[in-house]
């Protein structure tokens, strides 16, 4: 209800300085001048005089997509009275009201008739070229439309899913499934996540310009969908703890496995995972992987790899290395061999047994005793949450996790000392509000309180590749708010498209043809791929105008 009040609130402001501005014209178009206060309705006579298709008024206030169209409506009422140069047209788009306005209420402002049988070649060639802009304009609404409110493509840049989803994947995800979250920021750039340019590593992301304006927003509503958020499903969600933006619908988006689900207990043992005190279940088309140590003799051809592997994400330990000091004790590592620490499958640890010059192959595994907390200084006194395990106080690590409830809807949780830190983020970030830990003593929104009524379903995300992955075990529990949607297929791959900081070998650039438009959220293993379907529709569909002419052409010939 919230979001629906909000929303009227701000096309009543809007449809107020479209009456202020254009009442008079109206007039003019012997239209009754309070029909320019008519929400819809004012854009729908817009659309009649000027001889435009009608029902594109209802897209008028759309969220993302209203703002565009109403320029174009704007273009057409402005045009129909004359003002059709490009530095007027510039000042109808950057300045809508107030130029408008300005027409609205000078005296020599009257429609313009023109006839097309006096037209010049110029005017004409102006009439193609608005007809052009106009065709292209409507593809880029189309497409937002689509954007916004159906599916949404994103690539996979990091190694965190490997190997169920590589690194160069591009996904569309559908919106509905789990029901379409309505925008948030109703005013932005389409097509752009959550910045316009990005500046850097120097940079403060802070600092980005933004692709949405932040002080026009909506409240959070999702609408009914016709699946819940399964343990398994691969979901694309919204990174939780984004410091940089506000609006939930505009945080960097993350693709993990949902391994848990609101109310499950979930619990990490030497790196394997249980829920609900039963193993995990491995789906067939989930091949997850794990870090291992590998000892060689040799030094490995990791280049040479890529044609039979694929992308391996590597890093090499020097024997003078503090890492070597660590690892060479606790594997019986010999000096002078070579060292790595390679993420690999179960079956591509037995192959790597099998290379020549491999003396051992060992998984690597946290010790439970080793705190799973990073500091900013040496003196350890400046917690890193985001590289930090969550909470921070449980002292567990990637390998030894858990056993931890995940919070459900409903549920009443006790606060203390010992518990805020895993309820923290709920309660003041994900549920908004004030919380205050003040002498010992705990107040939501100025009461004191040990116990707080969990509002909203959580979940745990993690990636597939479970020792280079940034997930759960870190920003912690997902709240539903931030469900994006669900992958369905893989509509584009390109191997060595993105770098891998993980890696010190960089893959071949290569389109993975096997990978394209096969379904992402099945579970089986052997998927085909349809991408010669997918490149005929593409052919044909861009092809037909084509075709029709070139037939035209030769039936007029003959």
């Amino acid at each position: 209800m919230n979001y629906f009040l909000t929303y009227c609130f701000y096309i009543a402001i809007l449809s107020v300085l479209m009456g202020i501005s254009t009442w008079k014209l109206f007039k003019k178009m012997g239209l009754n001048p309070i029909f320019a206060f008519i929400p819809f309705y004012n854009y729908y006579l817009i659309l009649k005089e000027t001889n435009h298709t009608k029902w594109w008024f209802l897209l008028a206030y759309l969220p993302i997509v209203g703002p565009i169209m109403m320029t174009v409506f704007h273009i057409f009422l402005m045009k129909h009275f004359g003002k059709s140069s490009t530095v007027q047209q510039i000042l109808t788009v950057l300045l809508p009201f107030i130029y408008m306005a300005v027409v609205n209420y000078s005296a020599d402002s009257e429609v313009y008739k023109e006839d097309d049988l006096y037209l010049t070649d110029a005017e004409k060639n102006v009439q193609k070229k608005e007809t052009f802009i106009g065709s292209i304009t409507f593809a880029i609404v189309f497409a937002t439309i689509i954007h916004t409110f159906v599916t949404q493509p994103f690539g996979i840049p990091t190694g965190s899913m490997e190997r169920t989803l590589l690194v160069g994947d591009f996904l569309f995800v559908n919106k509905l499934n789990y029901g379409f979250r309505m925008p948030m920021r109703p005013l932005a750039l389409p097509f752009l996540q959550g910045t316009i340019t990005d500046t850097g590593v120097k940079g403060n992301p802070k600092d980005d310009p933004k692709s949405y304006v932040d002080a026009v927003k909506l409240p959070y509503l999702r609408l009914p969908g016709w699946e819940k958020v399964e343990r398994n499903d691969i979901v694309v969600f919204n990174y939780p703890q984004d410091s940089v933006h506000t609006a939930i619908d505009r945080k960097d988006p993350y693709v993990k496995r949902c391994v848990a689900v609101a109310g499950d207990v979930l619990e990490i043992k030497a790196g394997k995972l249980f829920v609900n005190n039963k193993p995990e279940d491995i789906l067939g088309d989930q091949q997850e992987q794990h870090a291992y140590i590998v000892q060689s003799t040799s030094e490995i051809d990791f280049p040479s790899l890529y044609k039979t592997m694929e992308f391996i994400p590597v890093s090499q330990i020097s024997s003078n290395s503090q890492y070597f000091a660590i690892y060479g004790q606790k594997y019986n590592l010999d000096a002078k061999d070579y060292i790595y620490r390679v993420q690999l499958t179960d079956s591509r640890a037995a192959d790597f047994k099998k290379f020549e010059g491999v003396v051992s192959v060992q998984e690597e595994i946290t010790d439970k005793e080793t705190s799973g907390i990073a500091y900013k200084d040496d003196f350890q006194k400046k917690i890193d949450t985001v590289n930090s395990i969550f909470p921070i106080n449980k002292g567990w690590n990637t390998d030894f996790y858990g056993p931890v409830r995940i919070p459900k809807k409903g549920d009443v949780v006790t606060l203390n000392q010992e518990s805020l830190p895993e309820y923290r983020w709920i309660i003041s970030e994900y549920e908004h509000n004030k919380l205050e830990n003040k002498n010992g003593k705990i107040f939501i929104n100025g009461k004191e309180s040990n116990t707080y009524t969990i509002k909203q379903n959580y979940y745990m995300m993690i990636g597939d590749n479970r020792d280079a992955s940034l997930d759960a075990r870190f920003f912690g529990f997902v709240p539903e708010e931030n469900i994006v949607g669900k992958p369905m297929f893989t509509w584009l791959s390109l191997q060595g498209v993105f770098g891998d900081s993980q890696s010190a070998y960089q893959a071949p650039f290569k389109i993975r043809w096997d990978r394209m438009f096969k379904a992402t959220n099945t579970g089986d293993a052997n998927k085909t791929s349809y991408w010669w379907i997918a490149a005929f529709i593409l052919i044909l569909f861009f092809g037909w105008e084509y075709f029709v002419k070139l037939f035209s052409k030769k039936k007029e010939e003959d």
